[in-house]
C-alpha cells in the first residue's frame, strides 16, 4: 500500500459487500448477486472490493469469507480483493495467514485482509467456531503473530504459513471504537472504522489513530478508510424506497428477529417501531441516500468533514437489478467529490 500524504484527502474508493440473502432467494443467489456485483464494481473503477465475515446469520452468505473472496478474485481481473473483515478471535492466526497466503499467491498484489476483534456473531456460535474460548483479549498479540507469518520465514523458524510467507498481504485494523484505533495507530497500520453502522465513536477514533500513530515497515503516514452506507436511484424518493430493506433487516437484527433481506416498503412506520427506526436511524447515519446530486452532496460532506484517504461504500438492497444500478450512480458521485481520483474520472465521464 502506498503512503497516505497528510495534505492528500480522498485518494480511492471502494465497495463493502455482505452478501445478504434476500426473501424469496438462497444463499446461492446471494454469491451469484455478489460475483456480478464485483464485475460492476470493477468496470466502474473501485479500488477494491471486501467482504465482511458473519456466522449463524440467515440473510448474511459470507461466512466462509476467504472462499468467497477466491471466487471473486478469480471472477474478476483487476481489482483489489479482501476481508472487512476477518474476526480473529474465531481463528487461529496461522489459519487464516495459510488461507489468505494462499489467496495471495493465486491472485498475486491483489489479496487485502481486514482485521476485526468482534466474533462478528453470538456468544454460542463463537464458542462453536473456536471452542477453546479464552476469556483474555489476545488480539494485539493475534495481530502480531500474523504479521510476521505473512514475512520473510527466518531460518530455523518452527512455524512457518505455505503458502503465506513472504506475500506480505497488506493488513488493516477494523474497528468501531478507540481500540482499533489506538492498535492500528501502534503498530503503522491502515485503519478502517465501520462508521455505516456504528458512527458513534468516529470522529474520536480518527483523531487518536492520527495523532497517535507510529510509522512503521508497512506504512509511513496514517491512512483511514471511512465507511458509508450508499443507496443511489434515479430519484431521493425512489432510493429511500430501495433503502427501506436495510431499515427493515437491521430493524429485525436489533430487536433478536435476524433473517432474510426483506423486500422494501413504501410505509416503514408500519413496520418499525418507532423507537426502534430511531435507533437504526442513528446507527446508519453515516450514509447517503438519493438521486445523484444528492448522494453527491452527501458524500461531499462526508468526505469534507472526515478527510479520509478512503472511501468504502456499502448498501443492502433486495432486487439485484436495482442493486446494480445504484453501484454505478454512488460511483459516479464519488468520483464528482474528489479531484484526487484523477485515475477514475475517465470511467465515469460518460455517466457525469
Amino acid at each position: 500500500m502506498r503512503s497516505a500524504k497528510k495534505e492528500t484527502k480522498l485518494q480511492r474508493f471502494s465497495l463493502l459487500d455482505l452478501a445478504p440473502i434476500p426473501e424469496g432467494g438462497t444463499a446461492a443467489d446471494a454469491l451469484a448477486n455478489t460475483i456480478a456485483l464485483a464485475r460492476q464494481a470493477e468496470a466502474n473503477g473501485y479500488h477494491r472490493y471486501w467482504v465482511a465475515e458473519h456466522h449463524n446469520m440467515p440473510g448474511v452468505a459470507s461466512a466462509a469469507t476467504a472462499v468467497v473472496i477466491g471466487a471473486i478474485a478469480a471472477s474478476t481481473e483487476t481489482i483489489r480483493v479482501g476481508a472487512g473483515g476477518i474476526m480473529l478471535p474465531n481463528h487461529a492466526p496461522l489459519v487464516i495467514a495459510e488461507q489468505f497466503g494462499t489467496l495471495a499467491t493465486l491472485y498475486p498484489g491483489r489479496v487485502d485482509l481486514g482485521l476485526g476483534r468482534a466474533p462478528g456473531t453470538d456468544g454460542a456460535t463463537a464458542q462453536a467456531l473456536r471452542r477453546h474460548m479464552d476469556a483474555n483479549d489476545n488480539f494485539p498479540q493475534d495481530v502480531s503473530e500474523l504479521l510476521g507469518y505473512f514475512e520473510e520465514a527466518s531460518e530455523g523458524a518452527r512455524i512457518r504459513a505455505i503458502p503465506g510467507e513472504g506475500t506480505h498481504v497488506p493488513v488493516w485494523v477494523l474497528g468501531s471504537s478507540l481500540y482499533g484505533a489506538q492498535l492500528a495507530a501502534h503498530l503503522g497500520l491502515p485503519y478502517a472504522f465501520a462508521s455505516h453502522f456504528a458512527p458513534a465513536m468516529l470522529e474520536a477514533a480518527i483523531t487518536t489513530y492520527r495523532s497517535a500513530f507510529r510509522p512503521s515497515k508497512w506504512l509511513a503516514e496514517p491512512y483511514f478508510m471511512l465507511a458509508a452506507g450508499v443507496c443511489a436511484a434515479a430519484t431521493d424518493d425512489e432510493a429511500q424506497y430501495l433503502r427501506s430493506s436495510q431499515i427493515r433487516a437491521f430493524a429485525r437484527l436489533l430487536t433478536g428477529r435476524p433473517g432474510k433481506l426483506p423486500p422494501p416498503v413504501i410505509d416503514l412506520t408500519a413496520d418499525v417501531p418507532a423507537p426502534v427506526l430511531a435507533q437504526v436511524g442513528q446507527a446508519l447515519s453515516c450514509s447517503a441516500t438519493g438521486s445523484r446530486d444528492t448522494v453527491r452532496r452527501e458524500l461531499a460532506d462526508l468526505v469534507e468533514r472526515y478527510k479520509p484517504e478512503e472511501l468504502m461504500v456499502t448498501g443492502m438492497i433486495h432486487d439485484q437489478s436495482a442493486r446494480l444500478k445504484p453501484d454505478a450512480a454512488s460511483a459516479s458521485s464519488i468520483v464528482s467529490v474528489t479531484s484526487s481520483a484523477r485515475m477514475f474520472v475517465q470511467s465515469f465521464q460518460a455517466m457525469m
